[in-house]
């Protein structure tokens, strides 16, 4: 169902400015290139201003600056892609969950489920779970022993909780993760592999989200620990006893090796990689496919390998650096013959 929400209560809802008509009704969300008179667009990188003169859009979110010369209607902000983030909630056509427990559900006599959560077709809940209110179990949702999720949770169709996973207030985990699963733990005994115990659980804080298909291992010993705000794409692989820090945020395929640490506030492109056993400091961003091998110790970016070039080139650069070496111990030579 589409939503119809006047101009006037998305500026009283921004705390916006408005410059048009407060009765104007707004339909839905578009960009600058799409939106039509009924839908509301915003401007936020500045490559796409040359967009703006022929904006057919009912209105557009604004910064001050870029509203000058703009004779449509606007929402004036300080920041139009923050006030696009509030208001696209406005806007979601995701179905609502209905209280209450699907009869083809599987729930253990023991666990506890607050009247006010949904639990979908076919969910199993295993003994000792506890279910808070408002939490959303979505179906084919596997919630292990003892596991505990806080008020607000979603869970879509699919997620995979093993036992001891205990997750915060407003979690999103989205299809096909996994939180819990065995850690890579084994002794070396003559050549053959002996399985370590992962005897640790999850820890999740509050208002985390976990993308698609990503896996959080538990704790060999203590928790795998997931802090307050932390937000997860798709794809990421962390290892047992990763702690990662308050509101942290990773892109897809982001490959965490066992006992690593990573503090608040840092930013992880897509494909980055870190060995095990390192910590990472507070507000760190490390650049696309960087691979981090020691501790870093001081915030800033961070970047390792080669970016793109034509093929040639990059083959060029590739012989040349199986040569540095040779290079290296000549130049060595060199300096000890100038010395002498």
């Amino acid at each position: 169902m589409t939503a119809t929400i006047k101009l006037g209560y998305l500026a009283e809802f921004l705390g916006a400015t408005l410059r048009g008509s407060a009765e104007k009704e707004i339909t839905g969300l578009a960009t600058l290139q799409e939106a039509g008179p009924s839908q509301l667009s915003f401007l936020a990188n500045p490559q796409y201003r040359k967009y703006l003169v022929d904006c057919q859009a009912g209105a557009v979110l604004l910064k001050s600056a870029d509203a000058e010369g703009y004779v449509g209607d606007a929402l004036i902000v300080p920041d139009p892609y923050l006030a696009y983030a509030r208001i696209s909630h406005l806007f979601d056509p995701k179905p609502k969950a209905v209280a209450g427990v699907h009869p083809t559900a599987v729930i253990a006599a023991d666990s506890v489920i607050d009247p006010a959560a949904s639990i979908g077709a076919f969910a199993v809940i295993e003994s000792g779970a506890r279910i808070a209110a408002g939490v959303t179990i979505g179906p084919h949702c596997f919630i292990g022993a003892r596991c505990e999720i806080g008020e607000g949770g979603w869970l879509a169709p699919r997620v995979t909780l093993y036992h001891d996973v205990r997750i915060g207030k407003r979690v999103v985990i989205q299809s096909g993760a996994v939180l819990g699963g065995e850690g890579f733990g084994f002794a070396n005994e003559k050549g053959v592999w002996q399985k370590i115990a992962q005897i640790g659980g999850v820890s999740i804080g509050d208002d985390v989200e976990i993308g698609v298909n990503t896996a959080i291992d538990r704790g060999a010993l203590a928790d795998t620990v997931i802090g307050n705000g932390v937000k997860l794409d798709n794809q990421i692989q962390i290892a047992h006893n990763v702690q990662i820090g308050d509101h942290t945020a990773m892109a897809a395929c982001v490959g965490i090796s066992g006992s690593t640490k990573i503090g608040k506030h840092c930013m992880l492109a897509g494909g980055v990689g870190l060995v095990g056993h390192i910590e990472v400091c507070d507000n760190v961003f490390l650049t696309g496919m960087t691979m981090v091998t020691h501790s870093i110790t001081e915030p800033g970016a961070y970047s390792s390998g080669t970016a793109m070039q034509p093929a040639a080139e990059w083959r060029k650069s590739a012989a040349r650096i199986r040569q540095l070496d040779d290079i290296a111990r000549r130049l060595k030579q060199l300096e000890k013959r100038v010395e002498k």
